[in-house]
């Protein structure tokens, strides 16, 4: 759109891209917050609690970030509902209705974090009717602000994300995680799985410790897909809408629609691209959130 000099004029946005502009603020606003906590916790010796297995790690810090995340946002959406991982680990139900629910994961990467390996995200998503409308994902240690609204595009600390749009297989660079089972089958199908993949061939692997952050590479164009089983819906609310944001695709590992739910995600740069994942991979049916 330009003016009757040809500069370019910004477009008025339209009221229904307008709606949650005061939820994005507040919310980009207190993931800084909560990323100072953790900023300052990282440099510290931690008290490490364990939840599902062994290497299923929770901090103090994750339980405080939380109660500091869902406490700010009560105070300004009182009416809205609540879903944390740490809530939910404590005993509260998972139940996305259509009211409007913030999904939160106050420290995605708690293992990194233990290690004081630089990979640790606060995540925060809106889901609305249950649809996405915000993504918010925060790199504390990198000062790394991902962000997404529903049809308003993807941006890293204001830098609009565009996904590599990779569609051959044989030249893609893919993330997984291992997850925190150490069941023997789960093992090993994680790595029948990287396998059969890595000899397709593609280019290679690599592993963040966050499914949050591993989907934001594939959002930044740095990586071309990321799957992975036994993951929860804290851990890929706010990064599924970045990616799509991005122009990327956000499917069940066995291409079908995404369901948050389901504990499963594949997440790639181009339709082409997940449909040549998909069929050489083994597909877990996990309990659901």
């Amino acid at each position: 759109m330009a003016d009757a000099d040809g500069n370019q004029v910004k477009k008025p946005r339209s009221e229904d891209e307008c709606k949650y502009d005061d939820h994005f603020e507040v919310v980009v606003r207190i993931a800084r917050e909560a990323g100072e906590v953790i900023r300052e916790a990282y440099k510290l010796e931690k008290r490490v609690l364990t939840k599902s297995s062994a290497a299923d790690l929770v901090t103090e810090t994750d339980q405080r970030v939380e109660k500091m995340i869902i406490s700010k946002l009560k105070e300004k959406f009182p009416t809205h509902s609540f879903i944390g991982e740490e809530s939910v680990a404590a005993g509260e139900h998972c139940n996305l209705t259509d009211n409007p629910t913030w999904i939160i994961d106050p420290i995605d990467g708690t293992t990194n974090f233990v290690h004081r390996f630089p990979y640790v995200a606060v995540c925060i998503a809106l889901l609305v009717n249950k649809i996405t409308e915000i993504g918010v994902v925060y790199n504390a240690i990198h000062d790394q602000m991902f962000t997404a609204r529903r049809e308003q595009g993807a941006f890293c600390n204001g830098e609009k994300l565009q996904v590599s749009g990779q569609e051959d297989l044989s030249q893609a660079l893919l993330l997984t995680e291992f997850g925190s089972s150490r069941a023997a089958d789960r093992i090993k199908t994680s790595l029948d799985n990287i396998e059969h993949l890595i000899s397709s061939p593609a280019h290679g692997f690599r592993s963040l410790g966050s499914a949050a952050l591993n989907m934001c590479e594939v959002a930044r164009g740095c990586a071309d897909a990321y799957y992975e089983f036994g993951i929860h819906c804290w851990d890929y609310a706010a990064s599924d809408i970045i990616v799509r944001e991005a122009g990327g695709v956000v499917v069940d590992t066995e291409g079908g629609a995404l369901d948050l739910m389901s504990r499963r995600v594949l997440a790639a740069s181009s339709k082409q691209l997940a449909e040549q994942i998909s069929p050489r991979i083994k597909h877990l049916v996990l309990e659901r959130d």
